[in-house]
C-alpha cells in the first residue's frame, strides 16, 4: 500500500501527463509545480503550472480499515485517506493570453482523457511511493469554482489572477506505520467447547448508594445502604474504586439483603487494622461484583458516594489573632490529594501535609488562620471535594447538632 510519498507520486504523475501531452503539441512548453506567486519567476516562455493548494481527509474512508489487511475481529490501523486539490494555471509566451488559452485547453483535455491514473504511470513517476499498488484508483475530477471562490483563492496566493482550472485527485490512502493486532483463531468456545454460558437470573442494578441518615457522606465505621433491583442474589460482593487506589476494595454485604436493598459495613480503623491506609478520603464509585461457579465474574453499574474524612482539631480553644491549627485525617490521604480547611466561612490551604511512618497513624495537617476574632468556629476538612462531617446525632428527640469536638473557641 502507499506510503508518505503518495502525495508526491500523484503530483509527479500529473506533471508527466501534462509535460508529455502539451509538449507534443506545443514544443518548448515548461511544466512547473510551483506556488502561483513563484511560478513565473525567471520564465518568459509558454508555461503550465500545477499547484497543490489544498489537502483534505476523505470523510467516507477516514475510519475504514485498510482493504485486504484486516479481518473481522482484528484491530487495524485505518489509513490516512486524502483528497488532493490542484490548480492548473496557463501562461503564454510574453504573458500573452492567446497562447495561454491554448495551453489551458490542452491541459484540461489531457486531464479529461485521464479520469483515472494508470498504475503504470504512477509507478514510472515514483515507484517508491507504492501508490500504484493501492486497491483504490486515483480519480481526477474537474472542480468548478465560482467567481467568489476563485477570488478568495487568488487573494490567498497574493498574486495577480491568471486563467486557471481546479481539479481534485482522490483517493490517496497513506498506510499507517503503527502495527495492528490480530487475535489467534478460536479453537474452543468455553470449557470442553460448550459455548457461551447463559444465565437465567437477572443481574443486580444499583439505583442509589445512600449514606446513613441521608448525610452528604459516609465515614469508616458506618453502614452504607445500596438501593436497586435484584440485590438478593448469590455471590454478590461490593467493590469500591477510588482514582488514587491501585486496586479496588471489596466488602461482603451484611446479612438480610432484599431484592431492593442491601447494606455494606465499612469497617472503622479499630475494626480493620489496615483500614487507615487501605482506604482514602474522597469520592468512590461502588459496583456489585457477581461470582457464580464455573462463570466469569461480572459487574453491575457503578454509583458514586463520598467517603468523608474523620478529623481531630487541636487546639480546641485559642486567643484572638493568628491561630496555628493541627488536624488529623483518617483514613490517610494519598499523594496528590488536595486538602482545604473550612474554618467558619473561610477556605485555607495547608502549610504542611504529613503521613507518619506508621501506616496505622492518620495524616497530620497544619494550617495558619490569621486575624481570627472572638467566637466559636466550626472546623471542616475538605479532601478532593469530600467534606468531613461536623455533626453528632442526639437521642431526645433525634436530631443533628454541630460536634463541639470539631470547633474552635476563640476568646
Amino acid at each position: 500500500m502507499s506510503n508518505a510519498l503518495a502525495i508526491a507520486a500523484v503530483t509527479e504523475t500529473l506533471r508527466r501527463i501534462l509535460d508529455t501531452g502539451i509538449n507534443s503539441a506545443i514544443p518548448g512548453t515548461t511544466i512547473t509545480v510551483k506556488p502561483p506567486d513563484k511560478a513565473r519567476n525567471g520564465i518568459t516562455t509558454n508555461q503550465v503550472n500545477l499547484f497543490l493548494y489544498q489537502t483534505e481527509v476523505n470523510a467516507a474512508w477516514r475510519n475504514m480499515d485498510m482493504p485486504r489487511q484486516v479481518r473481522p475481529g482484528e484491530i487495524g490501523r485505518p489509513p490516512l485517506p486524502l483528497n488532493l486539490h490542484y490548480l492548473v494555471t496557463a501562461y503564454g509566451e510574453g504573458d500573452e493570453d492567446g497562447p495561454a488559452h491554448r495551453l489551458l485547453g490542452l491541459a484540461m483535455g489531457l486531464l479529461h482523457d485521464h479520469p483515472l491514473l494508470d498504475a503504470s504511470e504512477i509507478e514510472a513517476a515514483l515507484a517508491d511511493s507504492e501508490l500504484h499498488e493501492q486497491i483504490e484508483r486515483v480519480r481526477i475530477t474537474f472542480q468548478p469554482l465560482n467567481l467568489e471562490e476563485m477570488s478568495k483563492l487568488w487573494t490567498t496566493f497574493q498574486t495577480q489572477y491568471r486563467i486557471s482550472a481546479a481539479y481534485q485527485a482522490a483517493l490517496v490512502l497513506i498506510e499507517s506505520t503503527l502495527p495492528g493486532r490480530s487475535a489467534l483463531p478460536v479453537l474452543r468456545r468455553g470449557a470442553a467447547d460448550t459455548g457461551p454460558a447463559v444465565l437465567a437470573a437477572s443481574s443486580p442494578v444499583i439505583d442509589e448508594v445512600r449514606p446513613p441518615r441521608l448525610l452528604p457522606g459516609v465515614r469508616l465505621g458506618d453502614d452504607l445502604a445500596v438501593l436497586g433491583r435484584n440485590l438478593d442474589g448469590e455471590g454478590i460482593t461490593a467493590r469500591f474504586s477510588h482514582p488514587r487506589q491501585p486496586a479496588p476494595l471489596e466488602r461482603a454485604p451484611l446479612p438480610g439483603a432484599s431484592a431492593s436493598r442491601l447494606n455494606v459495613h465499612l469497617p472503622s480503623t479499630v475494626e480493620d487494622p489496615v483500614g487507615m491506609s487501605a482506604w482514602a478520603p474522597g469520592f468512590y464509585t461502588m459496583a456489585l461484583a457477581v461470582s457464580r461457579p464455573n462463570l466469569p465474574t461480572w459487574l453491575s453499574n457503578e454509583a458514586p458516594f463520598a467517603l468523608a474524612p474523620i478529623i481531630t482539631v487541636s487546639p480546641a480553644s485559642a486567643p484572638a489573632g493568628d491561630i496555628n491549627l493541627t488536624l488529623t485525617c483518617a483514613p490517610r490521604m494519598r499523594d496528590g490529594q488536595r486538602a482545604l480547611l473550612l474554618f467558619g466561612d473561610r477556605q485555607l490551604s495547608p502549610q504542611s501535609v504529613t503521613n507518619p511512618g506508621d501506616p496505622a497513624q492518620p495524616t497530620s495537617l497544619t494550617f495558619l488562620v490569621q486575624g481570627v476574632a472572638a467566637g466559636t468556629y466550626v472546623v471542616r476538612l475538605r479532601v478532593d471535594g469530600a467534606d468531613s462531617l461536623p455533626f453528632v446525632l442526639t437521642d431526645t428527640p433525634p436530631h443533628l447538632e454541630f460536634d463541639p469536638l470539631q470547633s474552635v473557641t476563640v476568646t
